[in-house]
């Protein structure tokens, strides 16, 4: 008997291009693989180096401005030579990286090859969310993002458990998988997915990369997406405690192991899976800030509660409040992007909107490692609340 949650979304996507269909898919696979070692970078590096929080800090900070300043690169690429081959490009690289992740054995070693593949796993990130609005037209953007995050979530339901069986075993078992799925995905867009980047005018054929570099000064002067950018800083601030500091604070503080909290994310990702579309079809036409506001309101209950509570069902219950919040924000987030971004542009708004992401990954670990180290760890989780 077919599922009955996987016929409903099936139908679903019949109202969508198929090129779109297959992104869906690829993303899905490169998805997979990254979510199995994701989760565990924090508990990987403190067992393999036997590194403090701070240094973990000071790890995802190097990384981040290299990813920020891969997906500023990445953006200019992507108007300038095209979506698909940056995808290919990306997948290809992170694989070879990922493999070089496992087998170094000094933490100096470990933290170049980290900044190489900081920065060239966010190389490619413009290029799927231009593609993506190549595909659809402006009112299916932000459902189309939404579908785009129920399968992505799919892969959370299977990755973080797989990872942390495969962890078990050996995390370079882990490594291969995530590489073996970049290059998967990499063959499919290859083989099935046209280009979709616009047809360029003879303006800018002869406009150089670096006039294509200088374009970011234009999407600067945006004030609504700028004022949008900054703000989400602060979102993300502390949304991003949830992939590097939660693991190790769950570990120490509450003793529970990488499986635990791999099943924390699975549930994530589940609720995510069940719940976006509906949640996406009822925001969609009212105004998107206040609907990033909502989210904000929900995140900062749920990260809260992890400074409070010390039961395992009252973690889950702060997980389900902050995914609630997820589904709210990053569909209406993405949608927004889209829409403000001008045809020629979409690469270098997608990277910009990235600045949101990554300039916060830059400090926000370390600082989360200095208060776990050295003050009381719950007051993460009470600083979050009040950012």
């Amino acid at each position: 008997m077919e599922d009955p949650l996987l016929k409903k979304l099936t139908s679903f996507m019949d109202d969508y291009p198929r090129h779109f269909q297959i992104l869906v898919v690829s993303t899905f696979i490169d998805r997979v693989g990254g979510t199995m070692i994701q989760p565990f970078y924090s508990l990987y590096i403190v067992q393999k180096f036997g590194v403090n929080m701070t240094t973990i800090g000071l790890l995802f900070g190097l990384w981040s401005i290299s990813g920020v300043i891969g997906n500023m690169l990445g953006g200019a690429l992507t108007d300038k030579i095209g979506r698909k081959t940056m995808i290919v490009a990306g997948l290809i690289l992170s694989a070879t990286t990922s493999i070089l992740m496992g087998v170094v054995n000094e933490l100096w070693a470990f933290a170049l090859v980290s900044t190489v593949v900081g920065m060239l796993s966010d190389i490619a990130g413009p290029a799927r969310g231009a593609m993506t609005t190549d595909m659809l037209p402006p009112e299916r953007r932000a459902e189309g993002f939404g579908i785009v995050r129920v399968v992505g979530n799919l892969a959370w339901i299977i990755g973080p458990a797989l990872g942390g069986l495969l962890a078990g075993k050996s995390y370079m078992l882990v490594f291969i998988a995530d590489a073996v799925a970049s290059i998967i995905t990499a063959l499919i867009v290859i083989w099935k997915i046209p280009e979709t980047k616009p047809e360029s005018t003879p303006e800018q054929e002869k406009e150089s990369f670096l006039d294509t570099i200088k374009g970011y000064g234009k999407v600067a002067k945006d004030g609504l997406f700028l004022a949008y950018v900054l703000i989400s800083m602060l979102l993300i601030t502390v949304y991003s405690q949830m992939y590097s500091t939660l693991s190790v604070f769950l570990n120490q503080q509450h003793n529970i192991p990488a499986d635990g909290y791999g099943w924390l994310m699975s549930m994530n990702a589940a609720l995510v899976v069940i719940f976006q579309i509906s949640i996406t079809r009822s925001t969609r036409k009212k105004p998107p800030m206040l609907m990033m506001a909502v989210a904000t309101i929900l995140y900062g209950v749920g990260f809260t509660m992890f400074g409070f509570v010390d039961q395992y069902w009252l973690f889950m219950v702060s997980m389900a409040v902050i995914t609630i919040g997820e589904m709210v924000h990053i569909p209406t987030s993405s949608g927004l992007v889209a829409n403000l971004a001008p045809e020629d542009k979409r690469g270098r708004y997608n990277a910009f909107a990235g600045l949101s992401w990554g300039i916060p990954n830059i400090y926000s670990t370390f600082l989360a490692g200095l208060v776990m180290d050295n003050l009381d760890p719950n007051l993460v989780w009470i600083s979050a609340g009040c950012i």
